[in-house]
Parts: C-alpha cells; sequence; structure tokens
C-alpha cells in the first residue's frame, strides 16, 4: 500500500499543481471562447501588449522582449543564430566577455524547455548537439532570491499594479550524513518524480553520501516543470513595490500585461527595484502563485478567472485606441510555427 500513495502517478493525482494544463485551464476555456465571439476574434489577446508578437501568448521572441527592458535592471545577454559549430560558440562566448558558468535557453518561451545552467565547454557541445532553434546566452546572476512579479495596466488608467508575486524555491535535497544521493532523492516526493532526468544529471554521483545538513542543489533553473517549488507571497505586495514596478513597465513601449521574472539579493531589493529581470512574460504567463503545495483549486481557478477577466480588459481598451487584433490567418501561421519549434523538430 505504501508503494501506491508514493507512486508518481498517486503523487501527482493528490496534488492539483502536478496535474497537465489543459485539465486546470478547461474551466477557463469557456471564458476564451465567449471573449473571442464578442471580439470577433480568436486570437484577441494579441492586443494585451502591442510590441509583444501575439501580445507574448505563443511564438514570442525572448530576445526581442528583453531589448526592451531597461539595461540597468536586465543581465547581459546575446542572442545566437544556428548553425554555429561548437569552437564558433565558444570564441562568442570569450568575445563578448561571458564566463561560466553562464545561462542558455532558446529564443522562445515553453515551460522551462531547454533552459540550461553551462559550466564548460563540454557542455557547450551537449547543448549544441541538442538545440534545433536561435537561443540566447545570458550571463549567470548568483542571487540567492527569485521571484515572479504579475503586472497589469489597464491603458485608460495612469497606474498599473501587481497582483500576484510568486517566491521560488529550488529542488534540493539535504545530507543526513548517512544516505547516498540517490536514496535522498526518491526519499523526496518532489524529487522523486523527476528521477529519470535527475538520475542521468548525477549519474557519477548517486552512491556520494552528503554530510550531515549539506544541501545539494538538484535543480538551478527556476522553472515548476523541472521541479521548483512556487510559493505564494503575495504578502509582500506594497504600494512601494507596485510604484517600482510600475515605473519600470512603463519604460518598456507597448507592455501592459505579464510576469517578470526576476533575481535580487533580498526582498527590500525586490521592493526597491534593485532587481534583474531574467525574462518578462507577456500575456502567457500565469499568476504562478496559486501553484503553492497545498493551495485550493478553487482558490487557483478564481486566480485564473481574474487574470483572463484583466487580459481582456487591457486588450479591449487598446484595440479600442487602434490596435489590431491578430488576423486569424496570421495566428494560424504563427501557432503551427511555435508548435514546431518547441517541439525541436
Amino acid at each position: 500500500m505504501q508503494n501506491i500513495f508514493r507512486s508518481n502517478f498517486f503523487i501527482k493525482l493528490t496534488h492539483w499543481e502536478y496535474w497537465p494544463f489543459g485539465i486546470i485551464q478547461a474551466p477557463i476555456f469557456l471564458m476564451w471562447a465567449w471573449y473571442a465571439l464578442k471580439e470577433r476574434s480568436l486570437f484577441y489577446f494579441s492586443a494585451s501588449n502591442p510590441s509583444i508578437l501575439t501580445g507574448g501568448m505563443m511564438g514570442e521572441s525572448k530576445y526581442d522582449i528583453l531589448r526592451r527592458i531597461p539595461d540597468s535592471v536586465k543581465p547581459k545577454t546575446v542572442l545566437i543564430k544556428l548553425p554555429i559549430t561548437s569552437p564558433q560558440l565558444i570564441d562568442r562566448l570569450k568575445q563578448e566577455g561571458f564566463s561560466f558558468p553562464v545561462i542558455f535557453k532558446p529564443d522562445l518561451g515553453e515551460r522551462g524547455w531547454m533552459v540550461r545552467r553551462i559550466y564548460n565547454e563540454g557542455d557547450v557541445e551537449k547543448y549544441l548537439s541538442e538545440i534545433r532553434i536561435d537561443f540566447l546566452i545570458q550571463e549567470f546572476i548568483d542571487l540567492p532570491l527569485e521571484f515572479g512579479v504579475f503586472y497589469v495596466r489597464f491603458p485608460s488608467e495612469q497606474n498599473g499594479f501587481v497582483n500576484s508575486i510568486t517566491g521560488k524555491e529550488f529542488l534540493s535535497v539535504t545530507g543526513d550524513g548517512k544516505k547516498p544521493i540517490q536514496e535522498l532523492i526518491l526519499e523526496k516526493d518532489r524529487a522523486k518524480i523527476h528521477w529519470n532526468r535527475l538520475k542521468q544529471k548525477y549519474a557519477d554521483r548517486l552512491t556520494e553520501v552528503l554530510a550531515v545538513d549539506e544541501r545539494l542543489e538538484l535543480v538551478s533553473i527556476g522553472n515548476h516543470c523541472l521541479g521548483t517549488m512556487f510559493l505564494n507571497k503575495n504578502h509582500l505586495i506594497t504600494s512601494k513595490l507596485t510604484n517600482t514596478f510600475d515605473l519600470i513597465s512603463k519604460q518598456i513601449d507597448g507592455f501592459y500585461f505579464g510576469r517578470f521574472d526576476v533575481r535580487c539579493k533580498s526582498v527590500e531589493d525586490l521592493e526597491n527595484g534593485n532587481i534583474k529581470i531574467m525574462e518578462l512574460n507577456g500575456c502567457g504567463a500565469e499568476p504562478s502563485h496559486i501553484y503553492q503545495p497545498g493551495s485550493s483549486l478553487f482558490a487557483g481557478v478564481r486566480a485564473l478567472i481574474t487574470y483572463w477577466q484583466n487580459m481582456y480588459k487591457v486588450s479591449r481598451e487598446n484595440h479600442k485606441r487602434g490596435v489590431p487584433y491578430l488576423a486569424f490567418k496570421d495566428g494560424k501561421e504563427i501557432y503551427y510555427r511555435f508548435r514546431k519549434l518547441s517541439s525541436g523538430s
């Protein structure tokens, strides 16, 4: 019986944060359909962020978005166009002044797909053997805290607001001086469900015994699909923090609705804007605080309803101001191109 309760299937079944994206979003589909009918456009959300392709729902370039963000709050980032050889890429790293570790990520948003921390030339070669689309090199920001901050500004209003803050706790295990890393991973539900990937990543360390209280960070990418725990940090929303992100957002032309993924040293630095914006995600982002373990599914659905209501209002107001909705033909082409690229084919 214990084996059943600790099976990956049962763990995912009893924790809705692991449920497939389509199941959680199914009730919201009716809202999208109703709004699309009202606006006579399946892609009405494209007007939510006029400067971002499809408003940031699909197919947008991460690099193009980052270029719009003030330099003072973003890490150094370089776009790499394929094809490129490993020696050429290593030379480019040196020419641009990068040093290991660095972050490689596709120039396409797809839930953490192919986002890697690159430690050496061997990692560079391996990444190039797998990636099939243009990608970014981003300097590694060694700051302890990572947050997702969701921002909304209605075009008819002077100021915007923050309505979601997500703290991110990276997947890790802590040693007891007795158990090997493999056992520590398999004892932890959140790590266990990622065993197939982790056993390859740590193949040469699985029998290693960590010292008492020694912490091993298994995944250093702040994505829920990779094992990162999302925590509700909405209590950190203050008028000062809202003003900070309002000021940053207004410097990004054509941006009204989406989530900043940031790193910082402290909560005070987050509030004061002493941050580095790793990514800015448009209307395809979510108020990810809803995925805190143990959170109510109904509360999560309510937050998603508010999210879609706000997206619709922003899109409609922009449309009334002259921003066109994406044509069906263009949206269809972008969608199929996006699916092809994100599948790696």
